[in-house]
């Protein structure tokens, strides 16, 4: 398996944000964070704390194109470009293409990726 060339960097901080938590439990698991928060010395702060206001991606992200997500998720599969090409049934430069945003994704190949990598296929369009 070949190594990632660039290593994801971070601050000192991150943020975590849970979905899919059902709300019957909600309650529990922010309990249960805010436990190993305050083991670290670290106090949890609640999106609630904040002004409330919600930014768009790309006003977080102003580089981000959906190539990030098909590489992010191509590596969580532990699939080389070369691979994920011949399952979907494209040259690897088309997936290099996507990759760095210098090809679309329509709604047909986006079903073919989707189903190579175990995702929904409205997460390329």
């Amino acid at each position: 398996m070949l190594e990632l060339t660039k290593r994801q960097t971070t601050d000192k901080f991150v943020e975590i944000c849970l979905r899919g938590v059902p709300s019957n439990k909600a309650g529990l698991v922010k309990e249960a964070i805010e436990k190993i928060l305050n083991l670290a010395g670290m106090p949890l702060r609640d999106s609630e704390e904040d002004d409330g206001k919600l930014c768009s991606i790309e006003q977080v992200f102003p580089d981000f194109h959906i190539g990030h997500a098909l590489r992010g998720l191509r590596s969580r599969e532990e699939l080389t470009q070369k691979q994920l090409a011949e399952m979907v049934g494209i040259k690897p430069s088309h997936i290099s293409e996507m990759e760095n945003g210098k090809r679309p994704i329509g709604k047909v190949m986006a079903k073919r990726l989707a189903k190579a990598l175990r995702t929904d296929y409205k997460v390329f369009l």
